[in-house]
Formats: C-alpha cells, sequence, structure tokens
C-alpha cells in the first residue's frame, strides 16, 4: 500500500517525461519508420539486383559459376543459373514496390542461405538474411503497395486471398515476434565479439549494460541507440560485421520499432499505462471530465485537440466538413495540379489514436453564454471550456455582390468550382467563332497579390503556357492573358522588398500581366474595371481579403473591423472566461505592432499554446502564460523552379526556394498516402508539365 502512495506521489512529476517518451515513439514508428523500411528494402534490392544483372550479362560464366562454385543438387546448372538470376532480377523489383513483399523476400532469403551455406560463409549474408526474414514474416512497412491493398486482400475476388490474407496475419502475429527475439540475442553476441571485447573498460561497459538490455528488451530504443552509435563511432571487426550499412540498419530498426511482443518493455507497458492512465484513458476515468469544446477543425483547431490528448478532458472536436484541408495547396487543386484528396484527410482520422476526443459533424449557429451550450442546428451541446477556431471567409469589402462574378479560394468547393472555370474557358474559347470574345475568354484577372493570388496567377500561366499546349485546334492557351491587379505598391506586402521584387520578376517571366497600385471599382460577368480602365475577362478570382467568421458575433465579443475576436495576451477571449479564440478567428497583437497574419503556423502555434494553458487550468499547474508567436519563415512560389522564402531571416529566391517550399510543404501533408501521391504528380507535372486533373465537374462546365 505504501509502494502504492509513493508511485501516486511521483506520477504527476513523471507524467511529462513519461508522455514525451510516448510521443517520441509515436513519431519514430510513425515518421521514420516507413522511411527506414524503405531505405532496407532498397538496399537489399540494390546488392541482389546488380548481382542479377551481372549474371545476365555474362551468362557462360554464370552456367560455370553454378557448375563448379555452388552447384544445385540434382539441378542441371542451366536451370540453377535461370531460376537464381530470375529470383535476382524480378524479386528486388517486387521489394521496391513493396507489392507481394513476402514472396519477394522469401526466394531471396533462400538464396542468401544457400550463398552463406553452400558457396562462401560471409557476415554480409547473415545480416541479409535478418532483415530478408524480417520483411518475410513483418511484410513491408506503410510506403509500400501492400500497405494499400493489404488490408483488402481477405475480400478480394482472386484465388486463396483470404488464405494468404491469414497467412500473413499469422507470421506477422506469432513468427515474427519470435525471430525478433533471436535476432536481439544474436546481434548482441556479433556485436560484442566484432566490437567491444578490444575496447577500453568504460566502453566495454556500457556495451555490456546496452547488450543486456536489448537481449531482454528492456528499453530497447535506447539501447538500440547506443549500440548503434558505437557502431558508428568505433572501429569495428570487419570479419564479424561485414559492411556496416547492414548491422546498423537492423539496429536502426530495433530502436524505430522497439524489441517486439516477446520483450521487457511489452510486459512493462501496461504497469506504466496504470499509472499513467493518459496514455490508455479509460471510459472510466473520462466518465466526469470537464468537456472541452473546439469549433473549427483547422490548423488551430486540430493543433488545440491534439494538444489535450494526454488531459484528463472530453474534448469534442466540431466543424461544418469531414475533412481536415492542407489550405497552401488548395491553389493546386484550383489549377488542375492535384487532387482534393490528396491535400484533404479525414478529421476522424487525424484523431483516431485519441481516445479522449469525439468528432461530430455540423454547423454551429450560435453561442450560449450564460447556459455554455453551442447551438448545432436543432441541436445544443454543452461545454466546460470554448475553443473557437472557425477561421475566415472572403472579404470583398462591402461589395459582397461580387462574390459570384469573382470567387476567392477557401475551401475544396471553391477549388473545384475555379478549376472548372478554368478550364471551361479554355474549352469554350476552341469552340467559339469571334476573335474578341475569344481572347476574353482566355483573360483571367485575379485581385490581390497576396501569396495565394501570386501562387494562382504563376499556376495558371504554366498551365496555359504549357500544361494545355497542342491539345487545341483553333484555340492558343498560350495567347491567354493572366492579369494580377494589386492595391498596394508591390506584390507579397507581407515578405522582404528583395523577396517581393524577386517574385515580381519572377511572375513577368511567366507572362503575367502585374498591375500594381490599382484597385478594382466594377466587377460583372463580361470583366473588371481596374482604374478606370476596363478589362473584359471571362475569369475573376478573389484574393484580395478575408473577414473572420461569425463567431464573434455568437459571442458578442469585442471585434476588429475584420470581424475578428479581440483576445487578451494567453488567447483568451476578453471578458469571456473559459473562452478562447484562435487563427483566423483572433485579432492577436503582434510584437511588432498590428495584429498576427493568418498563417497556418500561427494557427497551429496559437492552438498548442491554447491546449496547454487549458491542460494548466484542468490540473491546477502553472500556465504557460502569454502567446508568444515563433516565426519560422514564409513562403510562396510563382512557378517551375520560382518561388521566394525567408527563413529563419535567411532570405531565398528562385530554384532553391521552390525545391524548400516543395520540401517543406510534402513533410507537412498529414499522411503518407499524400505525400506519395503529391510527390509522383510533382515529379511527373516537372517531366512533362502535364496536369492530371483536368476535370470540369459540377455546373460551371455547362449542362448537367
Amino acid at each position: 500500500m505504501s509502494q502504492r502512495l509513493q508511485v501516486d506521489r511521483f506520477v504527476p512529476a513523471l507524467a511529462p517525461a513519461v508522455e514525451t517518451a510516448a510521443d517520441g515513439l509515436a513519431f519514430l514508428s510513425k515518421r521514420l519508420w516507413p522511411l527506414l523500411d524503405l531505405m532496407i528494402r532498397l538496399q537489399l534490392a540494390s546488392v541482389f539486383f546488380t548481382s542479377g544483372v551481372l549474371k545476365a550479362s555474362s551468362w557462360p560464366t554464370t552456367v560455370l559459376l553454378y557448375t563448379i562454385e555452388h552447384p544445385l543438387k540434382g539441378v542441371p546448372a542451366t536451370t540453377a543459373a535461370t531460376i537464381g538470376t530470375g529470383i535476382e532480377l524480378v524479386c528486388p523489383i517486387l521489394l521496391v514496390l513493396g507489392l507481394f513483399t513476402r514472396l519477394g523476400a522469401l526466394p531471396l532469403l533462400l538464396t542468401a542461405a544457400f550463398l552463406q551455406f553452400t558457396y562462401k560463409a560471409l557476415p554480409d549474408h547473415l545480416f541479409w538474411m535478418a532483415l530478408l526474414g524480417l520483411l518475410t514474416l513483418r511484410g513491408a512497412g506503410p510506403i509500400a503497395i501492400d500497405a494499400f491493398v493489404g488490408p483488402h486482400l481477405a475480400n478480394a475476388p482472386l484465388p486463396l486471398a483470404r488464405h494468404f490474407a491469414a497467412l500473413g496475419v499469422a507470421l506477422r502475429r506469432y513468427a515474427a515476434p519470435v525471430l525478433t527475439m533471436l535476432l536481439r540475442v544474436w546481434l548482441a553476441s556479433m556485436i560484442w565479439h566484432g566490437l567491444l571485447v578490444s575496447q577500453p573498460l568504460v566502453i566495454q561497459v556500457v556495451g555490456v549494460f546496452a547488450s543486456l538490455a536489448f537481449v531482454a528488451g528492456l528499453a530497447t530504443h535506447l539501447a538500440a541507440v547506443i549500440i548503434l552509435l558505437l557502431v558508428v563511432l568505433l572501429p569495428t571487426n570487419a570479419a564479424l560485421l561485414g559492411e556496416p550499412v547492414y548491422p546498423l540498419l537492423l539496429l536502426a530498426s530495433f530502436a524505430l520499432q522497439g524489441g517486439g511482443p516477446l520483450a521487457v518493455d511489452r510486459l512493462l507497458a501496461g504497469s506504466i499505462k496504470r499509472w499513467f492512465p493518459a496514455l490508455a484513458p479509460s471510459d472510466q476515468w473520462l466518465a466526469d471530465a470537464p468537456r472541452v469544446l473546439i469549433v473549427g477543425a483547422g490548423f488551430g483547431g486540430i493543433a488545440a485537440a491534439q494538444g489535450l490528448r494526454y488531459a484528463r478532458a472530453r474534448v469534442t472536436l466540431i466543424d461544418r466538413r469531414n475533412y481536415h484541408l492542407f489550405q497552401p495547396l488548395l491553389y493546386q487543386v484550383a489549377t488542375a495540379s492535384l487532387s482534393p484528396a490528396d491535400i484533404a484527410t479525414p478529421i476522424r482520422t487525424l484523431v483516431r489514436d485519441q481516445r479522449n476526443c469525439t468528432v461530430l459533424m455540423g454547423r454551429v449557429t450560435g453561442i450560449d453564454r450564460a447556459a455554455r451550450q453551442v447551438q448545432i442546428g436543432e441541436r445544443t451541446i454543452g461545454y466546460d471550456l470554448l475553443v473557437l477556431a472557425t477561421g475566415a471567409r472572403h472579404s470583398y469589402f462591402g461589395k459582397d455582390a461580387w462574390e459570384s462574378l469573382a470567387p476567392g479560394l477557401k475551401k475544396i468547393d471553391d477549388a473545384t468550382a475555379i478549376r472548372a472555370r478554368i478550364l471551361a474557358a479554355f474549352e469554350q474559347a476552341e469552340s467559339c467563332e469571334d476573335a474578341a470574345e475569344r481572347c476574353r475568354l482566355l483573360t483571367f484577372v485575379i485581385v490581390g497579390a497576396g501569396p495565394t493570388g501570386v501562387e494562382l496567377a504563376g499556376a495558371i500561366a504554366e498551365l496555359a503556357q504549357h500544361g494545355l499546349q497542342g491539345e487545341f485546334r483553333r484555340a492558343d492557351p498560350a495567347s491567354a492573358r493572366v492579369i494580377l491587379v494589386q492595391s498596394a505598391p508591390r506584390v507579397l506586402p507581407a515578405m522582404a522588398d528583395s523577396l517581393a521584387a524577386a517574385a515580381l520578376v519572377s511572375l513577368r517571366q511567366l507572362g503575367v500581366d502585374v498591375r500594381l497600385n490599382a484597385r478594382v471599382e466594377q466587377i460583372d460577368a463580361a470583366g473588371v474595371t481596374v482604374g478606370g480602365e476596363r478589362i473584359a475577362a471571362g475569369t475573376v478570382l478573389w484574393a484580395a481579403g478575408v473577414m473572420a467568421s461569425a463567431a464573434g458575433r455568437w459571442l458578442d465579443a469585442k471585434r476588429d473591423n475584420a470581424g475578428r475576436i479581440i483576445v487578451e495576451a494567453d488567447l483568451a477571449v476578453a471578458g469571456i472566461d473559459g473562452v478562447w479564440a484562435i487563427g483566423d478567428t483572433a485579432a492577436c497583437p503582434s510584437p511588432e505592432g498590428g495584429t498576427l497574419p493568418g498563417l497556418a503556423a500561427v494557427a497551429k502555434q496559437q492552438g498548442r499554446h491554447v491546449a496547454r494553458t487549458i491542460r494548466a487550468r484542468l490540473e491546477g499547474g502553472a500556465t504557460p502564460g502569454a502567446f508568444r508567436y515563433r516565426n519560422l519563415g514564409t513562403m510562396a512560389t510563382i512557378g517551375r523552379k520560382a518561388a521566394v522564402a525567408d527563413i529563419l531571416g535567411l532570405k531565398l529566391s528562385g530554384a532553391v526556394a521552390w525545391w524548400l517550399w516543395s520540401f517543406v510543404h510534402v513533410a507537412f501533408l498529414v499522411d503518407v498516402r499524400a505525400r506519395v501521391a503529391v510527390l509522383l504528380d510533382w515529379f511527373w507535372s516537372y517531366l512533362t508539365y502535364g496536369r492530371s486533373m483536368r476535370l470540369i465537374t459540377g455546373r460551371e462546365g455547362g449542362a448537367d
């Protein structure tokens, strides 16, 4: 009993460290492990495929090899050479693709064993066998074709599909843990004999403790990292460990995946979860927990919800749509570069593993401050604490009649409608007999030269000049005019003067007609009036301004001219207890003066800050205080190998900035499938200028 009380006393103090460790292990498993798995498959595939190519290119020598060096008993040399070479040419391709990975890995495993026991014993062969054995039993990781089709294999209308699926489950569940345990013992002994026997006593002691922990599966991640560092930093016995890359890959797999089910870590996991129930919250533990309601599943809302994953709180996340949108790439959907599915993820997927979070789909129409209730349609939902992350909508500065004539870009429906308008303009121009009308149809006006306007203008110009080349007979897409209108004296006003100037040069090189210090005076179905000049245009797009949602009116809170809720330093709504506003919903003061911009990075940091504040309030701890935005940088892309970026004060433009922009945006996509799909689409577009998503959907294209 006293021991239990002693543990309970230290639980609150240890909770942050334990939760940080849990987050770290989750990151290793979900983010780094897929990349390591792919790296292992590529390394093994390159070794065997190179051997297969060499054998195929010198066939007489290969037949002689199977005749004299390592004959296959009972099999003619020519047949053995054909089988062996075929395995080394075909199976590596399966490994790289992650297609029928087990069937690809098993013949290579047998080949490695054949070489080890009938030809020449080498440590490399043993490590090949170890890595291929894991692939045979566990299958490929998430970056593989198997990962997409495997879950559906049992129900596929293929012969023996159900049996193969059941076999794969059985191998992973029963055989893989045994092999993992045996590999821990074998690898520790190999490391000891190949690395530690001749080292100083201190290193030997560290190595012994790490090896013993590794064998037992105790703190396996840490033990594997220590052993891996010893292999990297100390001279090794190549006769025992062979090429360093293979033991490093094997150790790295344990560092990221752990010791498997047959390890002390797995036995301790249950006790740790009992001591720290936030790691695996039960319904009983959450039964009477405070209710935290988050309205809006944008960057800020998702960050706030995920930041509360270890809090003793019943979190409810409400959004009128069932998906979270990666808005920075929305313009690429609008210009036929990406599919909507590439930049949108179901909200439930993002919080699937968060037991204390419930997702509701609905449109919030009001808030009762006194009763602490939110109105959703005909029903109400109560809350104890409320976070408003409702985002923003387009602002037409009092000219709301322009909205139907010049749509903005805030959601997927906007993007697909704009894509339909753009593509329909080219289709209509092809069938138009009148030259003036054709010119009007092929004139695109974008109002506003912030990041969205600049990116839209560059993407439309590239689509016209390259993406549609050679596909029309009467209308020349390259003759299209793209006009970017900006009321300010320069584009990208929020960025440095040098970067704005570089962006202007890149836009003009693409043929974009940039009009600075120009105001739109009128928009109608036939075009726009800019600074007294009439421009006949078939498509007008709005990127000039935004206005906050109605959340401020629901609360009757203090608001600025854009409708944003005026918040205090810690993002709490002024004068209303237990309510916070973040992202585009909030007017948050900036240290440089004015308010913070409506950027995804701002919203995410605010969401995490509010989550820490709420948790401190629930647990009686010290609050984080005032919100401070850490500006890691801003960037915008103009077109192919043309972008501008301001990263931690480092100002970049041109191809370097474009590659950095591409890397950052792919890295911040939510799931692996989206990253792979976007990379493939971008790679194809980079090579061919092709746009694979040129579908005209909805009513914009014409008849239903």
